[in-house]
């Protein structure tokens, strides 16, 4: 089965969502590859299932522009999105990988094809023609949390590594832990020694936190009407500011000392987290910077548990955010593996469901939880995540995506704390178990209901009220 590290699981990009943004934009950036010297006389871009369902609400059109552009998810001044965008919109040229410029009339050369291919629901065919008279037609996929395969192609060699603790489902931890005596963070950190050093391992997981916090702190601190037609308003600065009640601040370490002494009440921490998550997804829904976690649809899980964590716990370090983040990721491999991490494929528990699983095992073992006590508290999660829909309405990560991160969240901790307080030798159901299930329910459940925008809210919610 494929390796899989935390950093394939956690990745700094663009809102807002890593299957319909993401995953195009990166597959554009392969197809530039594919192209290399060859000199281009026109592209066009096909867009098939739910890429085209709810490719424009989700900015798939964009992403892959913009990937055709050259530019890089991880590196484009996002305050600069829209201008690129008019730009090929106004001239109707595109500067193929920042180069020679084409004719391309989005309206035009990207298509929205409502006929799903066989392989997975989130596909787009990427076809050039050469000035010499031949051309280049490939297909790819869009599988979920930014991970795109090929039409053809094997899992990368990279992904096929020796690890010394391949894990591939949860009966595997649970041995390593019983033959080691490690605990989860620190099987996982031995298995990314096998890609990277230390140090870098320890600063990227650090650098993946920073942008998560960047993330909050902007949300926080943003007001507005989010875009896309829904005319939904941004909710986190204002219950930020209704929190702190007029208390002064300049950085955002001092905001987070002013979170941490404004009590830890169990409503002055539910409302703290729910602001947390709001201000992830909307900074999501906004094409902002953001961490898929394991994907943008579910991005504010994690940040909001951990921020929790920081602020309303004891014992924080910056080597409790490095044991979060491995704990995390390697729960979220696991349902990647094991399930999908699809909502195109599984509906919206394949992604808040899962974010919620890989935040309450990471809570649960900095809260010196035991590792059984760790995967006890993310089936917990799951299970009652278990037949979630994926319905956004007018395709948009908006309503009911946004307060569902709110939701994940809060399950996360309860999850927790739950586990925190059994004994794992008494608990029926396995992690194992309910990945099973997850992926059962995934196979049974009405393809409208898995981001098509077809059924649920989707069709119940006028565009016209505001969200509620």
């Amino acid at each position: 089965m494929e390796r899989i590290s935390v950093f394939d699981i956690f990745k700094i990009g663009v809102g807002p969502s890593s299957s319909h943004t993401m995953g195009p934009w990166i597959a554009a950036l392969k197809f530039l590859d594919k192209i290399g010297e060859e000199k281009v006389t026109s592209l066009h871009v096909k867009l098939y299932g739910s890429l085209a369902k709810t490719g424009r609400g989700h900015g798939t059109d964009i992403a892959v522009m913009l990937g055709l552009c050259g530019y890089h998810p991880t590196t484009i001044e996002v305050e600069k999105i829209d201008e690129y965008i008019q730009d090929v919109y106004s001239r109707q040229l595109l500067p193929l990988n920042g180069g020679a410029e084409i004719h391309f009339n989005p309206i035009e050369n990207i298509a929205f094809i409502f006929e799903k291919l066989p392989f997975h629901p989130n596909a787009m065919t990427l076809v050039a023609e050469f000035t010499n008279g031949t051309g280049l037609a490939e297909t790819y996929y869009s599988i979920g949390g930014g991970f795109v395969v090929q039409e053809g192609m094997q899992i990368p060699l990279g992904q096929l590594i020796e690890l010394p603790y391949p894990i591939d489902r949860e009966a595997d931890i649970l041995r390593y832990v019983s033959q080691s005596g490690l605990s989860i963070s620190e099987i996982v950190w031995q298995n990314e020694l096998s890609w990277r050093n230390e140090d870098y391992i320890r600063t990227g997981l650090l650098d993946i936190w920073n942008t998560m916090l960047k993330c909050i702190y902007k949300g926080c601190h943003s007001d507005g009407q989010l875009p896309g037609g829904l005319n939904v308003r941004r909710r986190a600065h204002a219950i930020n500011a209704k929190l702190l009640d007029g208390v002064e601040y300049t950085t955002m370490r001092g905001w987070m000392n002013t979170i941490r002494i404004s009590g830890s009440s169990f409503a002055n921490v539910t409302k703290w987290v729910s602001c947390f998550a709001l201000a992830v997804n909307e900074e999501n829904a906004s094409f902002g910077r953001v961490v898929t976690a394991p994907t943008n649809g579910a991005a504010g899980v994690i940040p909001a548990v951990l921020m929790y964590y920081l602020c309303f716990c004891e014992n924080k370090k910056d080597d409790d955010v490095v044991k979060f983040l491995l704990t995390a990721g390697e729960i979220g491999s696991l349902f990647k593996k094991g399930s999908t991490i699809s909502a195109a494929m599984g509906g919206c528990q394949a992604e808040i469901g899962v974010s919620s699983a890989m935040a309450a095992a990471a809570l649960t073992e900095c809260m010196g939880g035991t590792p059984a006590q760790a995967l006890m508290a993310a089936e917990i999660a799951m299970e009652h995540h278990l037949g979630l829909t994926c319905d956004p309405v007018n395709g948009l990560v908006q309503i009911p995506c946004i307060e569902r991160n709110t939701m994940g969240a809060m399950k996360a901790i309860t999850a927790s704390q739950i586990a925190l307080s059994s004994n794992p030798a008494m608990a029926k159901v396995t992690l194992d178990g309910v990945i099973k299930t997850m992926w059962e329910t995934a196979q049974d459940m009405n393809d409208k209901y898995k981001e098509t925008s077809d059924g649920g809210l989707a069709l119940n919610v006028s565009v016209l009220v505001p969200e509620c």
